[in-house]
């Protein structure tokens, strides 16, 4: 079973949390702009949208790429390139839209907020 670093934005704020076991497997199969119920980390009642995340070796994940696997495509624009001159492109590998048990970390911005803060959920989690 895969383990997750997944990072969670909330307005100038970000939270990371590792998910493993039956939890990162429900993650899998989910693209890029899926939203979610936040109860599967152990945020409950928040909703959480997809937005990005990074392969074991650190390959990002692209939108507008279908699957799971690597492609080697000419980028002009992020995420995967940082073009310095206006017009410039570079072909580049990055990772598909899905998320597939090779992905090791995961983007996710608050959608909707739950009846407490994230801090607090995080630390009723763990046992603070």
């Amino acid at each position: 079973m895969p383990d997750f670093q997944v990072v969670v934005s909330d307005g100038g704020k970000s939270y990371k949390i590792t998910v493993s076991g039956h939890e990162s497997e429900m993650l899998i199969g989910r693209r890029i702009g899926d939203v979610i119920d936040g109860g599967i980390l152990g945020l409950a009642g928040y909703k959480l949208q997809i937005t990005g995340g990074t392969d074991k070796d650190g390959f990002p994940m692209r939108r507008d790429i279908p699957g799971r696997g690597r492609k080697r495509v000419l980028l002009s624009g992020p995420p995967g390139f940082n073009p310095k001159e206006r017009g410039q492109r570079r072909r580049k590998t990055v990772r598909g839209n899905e998320i597939s048990a090779d992905i090791a970390q995961i983007n996710m911005k608050v959608v909707e907020r739950g009846p407490k803060p994230i801090d607090l959920l995080r630390n009723e989690s763990s046992g603070e």
